[in-house]
């Protein structure tokens, strides 16, 4: 039985950390979609449940849930920020009507919150704004309520779309206002929010009367009911056990019974018997199912058209691991293993193209963020990989070579501002906007080439110690620039495969910075440290002291400096074209293309000749 009359289907919009999620959780726990005793009353970010999620503090996987106001259901799709998981958010604002934009009451509006309201006005999705975190000492929502307005007057379709509902809130505290507080200690729940969705969002545009139809927008799995298929009945109803077609396009490629129809309640799936019109559902037992396919009723011949996504802009190369350590630390290490868990991504992950290459495959995606989440939850599930440096992807129009370039937004206390004009100056970019406000913080945007762009931010985040905020939207295609010189010092190497010593260490680390620390264990041709100079430098870091009689004061304490350790994204922005990265569940290594010195110099000399 159901509980409700009516339907709503509300996308989340907002920019990473700008409340999104907690404003879910809040909304969740509100209306009482868990008892007062379940755990999740007391939990925060409920629904980014992927561990990655967690610990990046961001949305990977777009999700819905939904939440029951009065007697009306709102399905609430929580869409990622982050422009590299654009295949998501394309597939999943088409099951919404009307969408939330949070923007944090400080930041204001940032390059990916851009892309995501695009998306939306495209689909002319009904839209309310809500100026978060309105609590914040550097708070200015006057400020950021006129950039909202600008964001939307560039990227409005209609005058319409200029005219939306404000609001005000608390997110951590669960308060919405409908107009600016004067007292942000006042009671006040969620009531304003609820209102406006249910007043501003449309009833899905749906007619219960004709045959059911479906376009699947995400799948699921479980080893239960196997796959999902999720996505907005269009038109009519579907029954339990009901026979559907399965559509591309005017295409017919196969039909398939509906074995279970789930609706979401709160966070959990429920079964019912009939899917509504409007609602969004999931129907199992049609395993061989793709995303963007349409799941209709018997009599219907013709399926809407697939899902077009945004193009990759990034690749790497992806192979199992050859290092001297394969098969010490993972589960899976070999080929037939990698592809059988890539074919299982491509089915959920559609923005990854995935191409056999040189031993291994070729993977596109629309980031560095996008790929490296693969390659983390791989190296999580148990899997030993080799990856290549990252490069962008080149492509051809009207006979120019085009590379894909980025709008990048920089906000930075304006005593850096010398040091990344200087940065993104040896990068070729180009500066198309700086505005310094009254508090010292400069606002710069800059055009750039994506391939120009890679390892900016492990560079800058050194030299700024840390501060700032940098985000970049995909702008398009343009003819190919020039490249940037090569900014990184050469490496330093391991000449001897064992154990790494302390004594080996104190004189080594006089030579760079050192990735490894004493009884590491460490192999010929590893990457063991970067140079202080602009070459390679060869080092035993696995040298022990000779045992003698005589003790001096030297031998009492060794002092080594702490070793730089790089994290995944830092990995591969670090590779140079004769490096690779090797991961596995253990351990991140740099290491030589080729470990043995004398094929490296074969190599060096054959790239020269060629060139």
């Amino acid at each position: 039985m159901h509980k409700f009359s009516q339907v709503r289907n509300l996308a989340i919009i907002a920019h990473v950390d700008h409340g999104k999620t907690t404003l879910i959780d809040n909304m969740l726990k509100q209306t009482h979609a868990f008892r007062d005793n379940q755990a999740e009353m007391g939990q925060e970010l409920i629904l980014d449940s992927n561990d990655q999620e967690r610990e990046r503090g961001i949305t990977i996987l777009a999700k819905t849930t939904s939440v029951f106001y009065k007697d009306i259901k709102i399905n609430i799709i929580d869409t990622p920020g982050h422009a590299d998981f654009s295949g998501e958010v394309e597939r999943v604002i088409g099951m919404a009507d009307g969408a939330l934009l949070i923007v944090d009451a400080a930041e204001g509006p940032l390059p990916q919150t851009r892309f995501v309201l695009e998306q939306a006005l495209k689909q002319n999705l009904k839209m309310t704004v809500l100026i978060n975190k309105i609590d914040r000492t550097d708070a200015r929502p006057a400020w950021v309520l006129n950039q909202v307005e600008e964001l939307f007057l560039s990227l409005a379709q209609d005058e319409a779309q200029l005219h939306f509902p404000v609001l005000y809130g608390v997110g951590r505290a669960g308060k919405v206002w409908s107009k600016l507080p004067d007292n942000l200690e006042a009671q006040a729940g969620l009531t304003d929010l609820f209102e406006t969705i249910v007043h501003t969002v449309p009833a899905p545009q749906a007619d219960k009367d004709r045959p059911f139809m479906l376009q699947v927008t995400n799948l699921d799995f479980d080893s239960y009911k196997g796959v999902y298929a999720i996505g907005k009945v269009l038109q009519g109803q579907v029954k339990k056990g009901q026979t559907l077609n399965i559509l591309e396009a005017d295409r017919l490629v196969g039909t398939g019974q509906a074995q279970f129809i789930l609706t979401s309640e709160g966070l959990e799936r429920v079964e019912v018997e009939v899917g509504l019109t409007g609602d969004i559902i999931a129907i199992t037992g049609i395993d061989s199912i793709k995303i963007g396919q349409t799941l209709a009723d018997t009599s219907v011949k013709t399926g809407l058209p697939m899902i077009k996504l945004s193009e990759p802009t990034l690749k790497i190369h992806l192979a199992p691991n050859t290092s001297p350590f394969a098969g010490k630390e993972g589960e899976f290490v070999t080929i037939r293993q990698i592809e059988d868990r890539l074919k299982k991504e491509q089915k959920t992950n559609i923005g990854l193209k995935i191409e056999p290459a040189n031993g291994g495959f070729m993977i596109a995606g629309r980031g560095e963020l996008h790929l490296s989440v693969l390659i983390e939850s791989m190296r999580r599930e148990g899997f030993e990989l080799e990856i290549g440096k990252p490069e962008v992807i080149v492509k051809e129009i009207d006979g120019v070579k085009h590379e894909p370039f980025e709008e990048l937004t920089v906000e930075i206390a304006s005593e850096y501002v010398g040091v990344i004009v200087e940065e993104l100056g040896k990068r070729y970019g180009q500066m198309l906007d700086s505005i310094t406000d009254d508090k010292g913080i400069a606002r710069m945007v800059f055009k750039i080439s994506s391939r120009n762009l890679l390892g900016f931010r492990s560079q800058i985040l050194t030299k700024t110690r840390g501060n700032g905020i940098f985000a970049s939207r995909f702008i398009g295609f343009f003819p190919v620039e020039k490249a940037k010189p090569k900014l990184r010092n050469g490496v330093l190497i391991a000449t001897e495969t064992g154990q790494v010593t302390a004594y080996a260490l104190e004189s080594v680390q006089q030579r760079g910075e050192v990735f490894v620390k004493p009884g590491d264990q460490v192999y010929m041709g590893q990457i063991v440290g970067v140079s202080k100079v602009s070459r390679d430098i060869e080092v035993n870091v696995c040298k022990a002291k000779k045992l003698t009689n005589f003790r001096s004061n030297a031998d009492i304490a060794t002092v080594l400096k702490p070793p730089v350790v790089l994290s995944l994204e830092q990995a591969l922005d670090f590779l140079e074209d004769d490096e690779l990265l090797e991961v596995t569940p253990k351990a991140l290594r740099l290491r030589k293309r080729f470990l043995d010195p004398d094929q490296r110099v074969k190599a060096k000399k054959k790239a020269s000749v060629s060139f």
